[in-house]
């Protein structure tokens, strides 16, 4: 998950020695622990809050300045929704490749999102979108009534063998076991 708090930041627009000031003098009206501003960039002793964060960001708005580590979290988080909507809308969307799903939404090439979200998670967009699949799997599995077949068809998967193989290997469990081992652990949970 993306952080919400940051130590390092960096900022658009901030080309001269008087954007340098201007900067230093908006912080130093929000913390009082000790920072360094250099061209583009923040570095801050302490994180700053979310609250604190929006304060600064909406401050560097009024200055003409752009607070790029949001953007691009921002960005990232679009790309995580994206995704969710995807996994759990109609079947008809299904028709769209992933990355035209993106794209439709998020106006930048998709091998420069692809690259961004790999850069930031540490994963490709498909392989989150796997691993957001294989967690609808889950949650069909423990709380549904719906056979494998049906789960493979409505989480987007084109074979029954194609779910299992893929769930085998984000999970290390069969989905029949994984729907045993969580079985017993409800009766556990409930006493029964």
């Amino acid at each position: 998950m993306a952080e919400k708090y940051y130590n390092k930041l960096f900022i658009k627009n901030m080309v001269c020695p008087r954007c340098i000031t201007t900067v230093q003098n908006m912080l130093g009206k929000l913390t009082e622990a000790p920072f360094k501003v250099s061209m583009g960039e923040v570095e801050l002793e302490k994180v700053l809050s979310e609250s604190e964060l929006t304060a600064f960001e909406s401050d560097l708005k009024k200055a003409g300045f752009e607070l790029i580590e949001t953007r691009v979290n921002k960005i990232i988080e679009d790309i995580k929704k994206l995704i969710a909507l995807y996994t759990s809308g109609p079947d008809a969307d299904k028709k769209i490749k992933l990355s035209a799903f993106i794209t439709s939404s998020i106006h930048y090439d998709y091998s420069y999102l692809s690259d961004l979200f790999s850069s930031v998670e540490g994963i490709t967009i498909e392989q989150f979108f796997i691993i957001h699949r294989i967690e609808k799997v889950k949650e069909l599995l423990v709380y549904e009534q719906l056979s494998l077949t049906e789960i493979s068809y409505q989480t987007g998967f084109s074979s029954v063998h194609h779910l299992s193989a893929q769930f085998k290997k984000i999970t290390g469990l069969t989905p029949s076991h994984f729907k045993k081992v969580a079985a017993a652990k409800r009766k556990t949970i409930s006493g029964g």
